[in-house]
């Protein structure tokens, strides 16, 4: 991939723990910082597709849930409700700065069936084509535990493949990529990645939205 200030294709990650506050609610000056950057990249002739996490933490409160549930409908019920608040403040921020954005919802099968992958890549180039930012995430109203991505880092990556980016940037409160989660002992930081082979040894858990 092209250094990021030469890329003309880019994907934007950003996760749950970068857009939610302390108290678990959306964090919309971080939206709004993003969006700005992103416009800002638009206005120079770039293409930009936005993978956000944050519909279960933007559907907790709605539907009265002091913390996230252990159960899967409920957390689903909070992705549901909150996936449109995520795609509705997405919207809001990016027409201040006069781009349109869209809203994508992918699940496995949609990257695993080739005519999924297809229309999906199409859909998205498009969209890219004309002008309008993607934003995209896994829909975890529809999916189960066994067949979801566990990780929007994964979406994005997927996403960079389909639309052929020059680079991918992930915003993240970690300091950088490590072979496991960095609190767990004998995780080590990966200084550079040269080659897929690399990645092999990373460790993907956790859930994104």
């Amino acid at each position: 991939m092209k250094a990021l200030s030469e890329a003309h294709r880019v994907v934007v990650k950003i996760g749950s723990s970068s857009l939610t506050r302390p108290d678990g609610g959306l964090d919309l000056n971080r939206i709004d910082a993003v969006a700005r950057v992103v416009a800002r990249w638009r206005r120079g002739g770039r293409q930009a597709v936005v993978v956000s996490s944050g519909a279960v933490a933007a559907g907790l409160d709605p539907l009265g849930f002091a913390s996230k549930p252990s159960d899967l409908a409920s957390v689903q019920a909070a992705a549901a409700m909150g996936q449109g608040l995520l795609v509705a403040r997405w919207t809001a921020a990016f027409h201040t700065h006069h781009v349109d954005a869209a809203q994508i919802l992918l699940t496995t099968e949609d990257v695993m069936a080739r005519d999924h992958y297809t229309n999906a890549s199409a859909a998205l180039g498009r969209l890219l084509s004309l002008g309008v930012v993607p934003i995209v995430n896994e829909n975890d109203a529809v999916t189960t535990r066994e067949l979801r991505f566990g990780d929007n880092d994964r979406v994005a990556a997927i996403i960079a493949q389909m639309v052929q980016a020059d680079a991918l940037v992930l915003l993240t409160d970690v300091d950088g990529l490590y072979t496991a989660p960095p609190s767990r002992p004998g995780a080590r930081f990966i200084e550079r990645v040269d080659s897929t082979d690399d990645l092999m040894s990373v460790l993907v858990t956790g859930a994104g939205s």
